[in-house]
């Protein structure tokens, strides 16, 4: 049974930091390229970052670069988000999402975070 399961969620006052996480089971989690996508009510699930099989190679939205890591460790299959000087524009459900060609796309169920003020 594929499950992924986001922690680290929460409320944090602008310009803090959080550090999601994304555990990976019943799939070849080493083999998948890793993101993280957030929405918010009435808004399409838009892209934050996204890391490779290796975590050689990573990509972030504009909004988040400089400020949002991601990475990964394949030992543990678990994904990362470490996200800094946040903003009350980073509220949001954030979702982890593993991707491989030809195979079927899995979501997490997601996560609040809440950044206030």
């Amino acid at each position: 049974q594929v499950q992924l399961v986001e922690s680290g969620g929460g409320l944090v006052q602008s310009g803090g930091s959080l550090n999601l996480s994304c555990a990976a089971s019943g799939f070849m989690f080493s083999n998948y390229i890793m993101s993280w996508y957030r929405q918010t009510p009435g808004s399409l699930r838009d892209l934050v970052a996204a890391i490779t099989p290796s975590g050689g190679r990573t990509n972030y939205a504009d909004a988040v670069k400089g400020r949002f890591t991601i990475s990964r460790d394949n030992a543990k299959n678990t994904v990362y988000l470490q996200m800094n000087s946040v903003k009350p524009e980073d509220t949001a459900v954030y979702y982890c999402k593993g991707a491989q060609n030809g195979r079927p796309v899995y979501w997490g169920q997601g996560i609040q975070v809440t950044v206030s003020s």
